[in-house]
């Protein structure tokens, strides 16, 4: 099958988040099953720079009226194995070049005041544009694809240029990693895009009275699919719909949720170039030098006995963080300390850093984002905080199982699918509580504090842990599945 994958980043072209971690590997493992695979993403500087092989490709014209588009063909930097730059085996890619929309520093959706940029609707707009043209033109030098798989709200048009052009057209997948973001502009933006007025109504682009890019991907798209199967359910509900819920329901047959995987070549504590002790389940003694070293590194007491907390998260009432500071005078007052990394709120931000400055020796941040840093963190860490309200798949913590840093996690999306609370003597992995507030929460933190205390117990549990197949090649599976169901 002939697959064009379209995302608004990709790791190691461009992150800021898990969509970049998706994007990024599981192209390769549809790649590696046997599938011809195509990665569409902005020509961002950094994108531009870290692209391998780069040769120019196909003009495009101006389609939407801001510029000349081209096409820059290339690879996926990596396929060096365990501890290379990338997860790629040389998976194509093309980059669309615009430079008035994308030849700008930093955040790929923010400027430099922190807000979104003012021209985002003609930026994915294009991105959706040109993913829609490679799938109907025969001019671009490239064979058409059977799939086009778009990915979030940045990608939403795709269908919807392709259902308003007519014709053959290839199937559409439309992945939605957060219902949360919804991609919502002015009515009027629709006329610059390209597509026709009466696409702005209830049974088209139109939610509550703006153009959502993310309802286009979820009305028109042939297929939907989330990131854990706990999740698709949930959003269908009234609780957790974000007010998509009736059409979520409406295509019930054509939804499904499929786990994300985590690379196990980039994560790998037994090859991971980023820390300093490598181990593994068999031999888990380098952990423990990793956690003194992380203790040096984020400036906080270097004591064994110290159960130390992990958070590695964007910093949003979303990830429970406002329930982590409610909690870390109680982890202090228990043995505990907190290692934290992140950004987002500002708010939130400046709270975390009241909780290191009131706490020092025993609290740490670091605000921003630090690919390197969250490997060590995921290596020296005893226990990885996930608190989420709600929480669609959730990468970090099937990063945490692979590291044997166990994690606490409320039941929720891919965080219920992955994670087994420690009550299951047999099967348990992590600590698992229901409901959002404080006391719960506590009650999950207690009994990680008390099984740590039992090193045989936690161990155990390291291990099983450790032992859990989240990879890619399962999740791609399942995607192939669905991809033959389609065509």
């Amino acid at each position: 099958m002939r697959i064009l994958f379209v995302a608004s980043e990709a790791y190691p072209l461009i992150k800021t988040g898990g969509l970049a971690d998706v994007a990024g590997a599981l192209p390769v493992a549809l790649a590696e099953a046997g599938e011809d695979v195509r990665l569409l993403l902005p020509a961002y500087p950094d994108a531009l720079d870290r692209l391998k092989d780069k040769e120019r490709g196909a003009h495009l014209g101006d389609p939407i009226g801001v510029g000349e588009v081209k096409l820059i063909n290339g690879r996926l930097p990596g396929g060096d194995g365990p501890g290379g730059d990338g997860p790629g085996n040389g998976v194509p890619v093309s980059l669309v070049h615009c430079p008035p929309l994308y030849d700008r520093p930093g955040n790929p959706y923010l400027g430099p005041d922190g807000r979104d940029w003012p021209d985002n609707h003609l930026r994915f707009g294009l991105l959706s544009r040109v993913a829609a043209m490679l799938g109907v033109s025969s001019e671009t030098g490239m064979a058409r694809p059977d799939i086009i798989h778009a990915n979030d709200w940045q990608t939403g048009l795709v269908p919807a240029y392709l259902r308003h052009w007519g014709g053959p057209i290839p199937a559409t997948v439309f992945t939605v990693h957060n219902l949360a973001y919804q991609g919502r502009f002015p009515g009027e933006t629709i006329g610059p895009l390209g597509l026709p007025r009466a696409y702005m109504s209830m049974h088209g682009l139109e939610f509550n009275g703006d153009l959502s890019f993310l309802k286009a991907g979820l009305y028109y798209s042939d297929r939907i699919t989330t990131v854990s199967p706990t999740y698709a359910h949930e959003i269908q509900t009234d609780g957790e719909g974000q007010g998509f819920q009736g059409l979520l329901r409406a295509r019930d047959k054509d939804l499904v949720g499929i786990l994300n995987g985590e690379d196990d070549r980039i994560w790998d504590p037994a090859h991971d170039p980023d820390i300093h002790h490598p181990f593994s389940s068999a031999r888990l003694s380098g952990k423990a030098l990793d956690k003194s070293d992380l203790q040096r590194e984020m400036g906080l007491e270097e004591r064994a006995g110290f159960m130390l907390f992990g958070v590695i998260s964007r910093f949003a009432e979303q990830k429970g963080i406002d329930l982590v500071l409610e909690a870390v005078s109680d982890i202090v007052a228990n043995g505990g300390q907190v290692a934290m990394l992140g950004s987002g709120e500002p708010a939130l931000e400046e709270a975390c850093r009241v909780a290191a400055r009131s706490h020092p020796g025993r609290v740490a941040v670091r605000v921003g984002f630090d690919e390197s840093l969250a490997h060590r963190m995921q290596a020296g860490c005893d226990s990885l905080l996930m608190p989420s309200r709600f929480e669609p798949c959730g990468l970090s913590q099937l990063y945490a199982l692979r590291y044997g840093t166990l994690p606490v996690v409320r039941h929720t999306g891919g965080l219920a699918d992955t994670v087994v609370d420690a009550g299951d003597r047999e099967n348990g992995t992590g600590f698992v509580f229901w409901d959002p507030n404080i006391a719960e929460f506590q009650g999950a933190l207690h009994r990680a504090m008390a099984l740590y205390r039992q090193p045989g117990l936690w161990q155990e549990m390291q291990r099983r842990a450790m032992g859990q197949d989240f990879s890619w090649r399962r999740a791609a599976e399942g995607y192939r599945r669905l991809y033959r169901g389609l065509i």
